[in-house]
């Protein structure tokens, strides 16, 4: 019998106690465990009803992931003994209680709502988050779940996936009492409160089900509102179709209805790309060479040069995080304009009920505002925000080098410079390294942790762990222009600018873009960004431009006129003072007039040509940066652009999309490009080699281990 599930009896009460750490899921031997003690407990005749706990910190927090990838794979997974397990527990002929705390997710839910009674303690939470896997509950969960709580409650949490607070859940029926105290001893308590009582079947349940008329406008408003939440999904509408099939079938054929749509979503390649990407993030974090007998620092201050958009963003990270942090600036100005703007930020945060007014004043008491270099020898970490220029950064780091306390970090949130050149102002090069965060720094997930030629294994390791801590995803990158996230944005965006000298509108090309899956288009990215920092670091690399190569133009002739994006009113759109944009005509004319000079043939590109272009752009950058090592896996790659770049997550990332799309068909289409447009679309090495081998970028991540 599993190990993974234990059994004791309390009196006439048996528990059942899953024991699978860290977060109790339904692996292989947990539902196989549960059914053959459900089978002795329904056997013994001193056991009179029956309570499945959770051992651990959890109930139950969902299915094992890893059994879909097995799916996806072609292997055999165990869902099929999750389904008996969960019948097992409807048709017990005793009646069992869930006890519920920490999480109840996804296939705990399930499990759950199978047994005849909830209990939890306050401040546990369930939730149907299958949606977030591009998949809908596929252990009965969406017939059970409005039998219990109601059409519009099952479409709430089946469709978007947020989780439910057991206070919420009391309210809405899915849960039957909250236990003070600790739960065993309540849950016991209940369990022989209602011994005595046949136990109610939730698939019996059928009037909280509504009628077809009644339901209609919560399934189209439910419709509605996932076209614009989780625009271009596909599971949150299977999901709405699922739950639509509980109220017009009966129970075992609304099952039926479940398990078809649950298959066809896990086949898909939205499916595989959210599976893929929910692994990355915890795949990033392992570092091939840096196991934890390597030490980490504790940060427990901090300082920030620099209080403009960055610096202020990254203050607001490490307050977030209870670190106090000194912010330097040149002048009080400079210094105030600064503070207003993280004030500002803190208490809009307030206003949208994100944070307590108290929490929000604490945060900026941690935040230190001064013109002088008073403190920087006592903190742990110094992170320079000023403007990307090397002459500026080697100054700057040549004078935290003399005032840093030995085994203090250097970082440099540089976007694209040198890691090494600046490194070479100090004489610790071991302790410099890069920490490039993303604009909003207090809002973007990502940070890109750049390792320099010297430096130390602790202090990469103290870095990828001060991640975590800031509430980041840290990604380890190689030192090279424009790192992983950059140097594949710059061919992105090339070919969005080159689209719009050849003849297409801005509104054609983000427009494609946008409806393909992107937070935005990229040349509305630009125009947020800021067009005068790519052209800062296209003037700063100038000598380096190839002749006879073409190079987008329109941007910097944009720049030129003093158009800048958001920040000036105008870039490849005009920016009202809500920062709404409208279409600038200037452009278009500009454009023509520009393809004119320089003899480029005038056209519309396709929808489907316009998303092919910028994104196997990305793909084909992606690929020499993994083949060079600037990039771990192409795992990596595709986790700095889920959580940097707004690259949808249900594509999976650059990567993964080619490899669902098809490394020969990509590689095919990039040596039409090449053909077409010249030596840009060179197709990279591992691209060709893999394609030619039938091979995928997934595959060569795990030929390295």
């Amino acid at each position: 019998m599993s190990s993974l599930v234990t059994y004791k009896i309390t009196g006439s009460v048996a528990v059942l106690s899953v024991e699978n750490p860290p977060v109790n899921a339904l692996s292989p031997g947990v539902p196989e465990g549960i059914s053959a003690h459900l089978r002795t407990a329904a056997a013994d005749p001193s056991v009179k009803a029956i309570v499945l706990i959770g051992g651990g910190r959890t109930f139950i927090a969902g299915a094992d992931i890893r059994e879909f990838e097995k799916i996806h794979a072609g292997e055999t997974g165990s869902l099929g003994a999750i389904l008996t397990a969960i019948h097992d527990l409807e048709n017990c002929p005793k009646p069992v209680i869930a006890a519920i705390h920490g999480t109840a997710f996804g296939g705990g839910l399930e499990t759950a709502m199978a047994c005849h009674y909830r209990v939890a303690v306050a401040g546990a939470s369930v939730g149907q988050p299958e949606v977030k896997l591009g998949i809908i509950p596929g252990g009965e969960g969406t017939q059970r779940l409005p039998r219990l709580a109601g059409i519009a409650k099952a479409l709430e949490m089946c469709a978007f996936g947020d989780p439910v607070l057991v206070s919420d859940a009391l309210g809405a029926g899915i849960v039957d009492e909250i236990v003070e105290g600790d739960l065993l001893t309540g849950a016991i308590a209940f369990a022989q409160r209602v011994a005595a009582t046949p136990p109610p079947r939730t698939s019996e349940r059928n009037e909280k089900l509504g009628d077809a008329a009644g339901n209609a406008g919560a399934i189209t408003a439910a419709h509605d509102a996932a076209n614009k939440r989780l625009r271009g999904q596909a599971a949150p509408h299977a999901a709405i179709e699922a739950i639509e099939a509980a109220t017009r079938l009966p129970f075992a054929e609304g099952c039926k209805k479940e398990a078809e749509i649950f298959a066809a979503c896990l086949s898909n390649d939205q499916s595989k790309a959210l599976i893929h990407a929910f692994f990355g993030e915890r795949t990033v974090a392992k570092i091939p060479g840096i196991g934890r007998d390597v030490p980490i620092i504790p940060i427990q201050r901090a300082a920030i040069i620099g209080a403009g958009t960055m610096g202020g963003g990254i203050a607001m990270n490490y307050a977030n995080a209870g670190i106090p942090v000194l912010l330097k600036e040149t002048t009080q100005e400079a210094l105030d304009r600064g503070m207003a703007t993280i004030t500002k930020n803190y208490m809009n945060s307030v206003k949208r009920g994100r944070f307590s007014e108290a929490y929000a004043r604490g945060r900026i008491a941690l935040i230190h505002p001064q013109i002088t270099w008073d403190g920087f020898d006592q903190v742990d970490i110094i992170v320079e925000a000023v403007f990307e220029n090397m002459a500026l950064k080697k100054e700057i780091f040549a004078e935290i080098d003399r005032v840093a306390k030995p085994g203090c970090i250097l970082a440099s949130n540089t976007s694209t410079l040198n890691i090494d050149a600046i490194a070479s102002a100090t004489k610790r090069p071991e302790w410099v390294i890069g920490h490039h965060f993303f604009s909003p720094a207090n809002v973007m997930r990502l940070l890109e942790i750049v390792r320099g030629m010297a430096t130390s294994n602790t202090v990469i390791a103290t870095s990828m762990d001060l991640a975590r801590k800031l509430r980041k995803v840290g990604v380890l990158v190689g030192n090279c222009r424009g790192f992983v996230g950059n140097r594949m944005f710059a061919p992105y965006c090339r070919e969005s600018i080159f689209l719009v000298e050849e003849g297409c509108t801005p509104e054609q090309v983000d427009g494609a873009l946008y409806r393909w899956g992107m937070a935005m288009g990229p040349l509305a990215v630009q125009d947020l960004a800021g067009l005068d920092v790519g052209w800062r670091i296209r003037k700063e690399y100038k000598q380096l431009e190839k002749p006879g190569v073409r190079y987008a133009e329109l941007d910097s002739m944009l720049c030129e006129q003093g158009h800048y994006g958001q920040k000036t009113g105008k870039g490849f759109f005009v920016y009202d003072e809500n920062r709404r944009a409208s279409p600038n005509s200037d452009v278009v004319a500009m454009a023509r007039d520009y393809a004119a000079q320089a003899g480029i043939a005038q056209r519309t590109a396709s929808p489907d040509e316009i998303v092919e272009r910028c994104v196997y752009a990305l793909v084909n950058e992606g690929a020499r940066l993994l083949e060079e090592g600037f990039a771990l896996r192409a795992v990596d790659i595709d986790v700095v652009y889920l959580n940097g770049y707004g690259f949808p997550a249900w594509r999976g990332g650059p990567m993964k999309y080619a490899d669902l799309v098809g490394l020969p068909k990509v590689f095919a289409r990039i040596r039409e490009f090449e053909k077409q447009f010249g030596h840009s679309w060179k197709p990279a090495p591992l691209l060709a080699r893999l394609a030619m081998q039938g091979s995928s970028f997934s595959a060569y991540d795990r030929s390295k281990g």
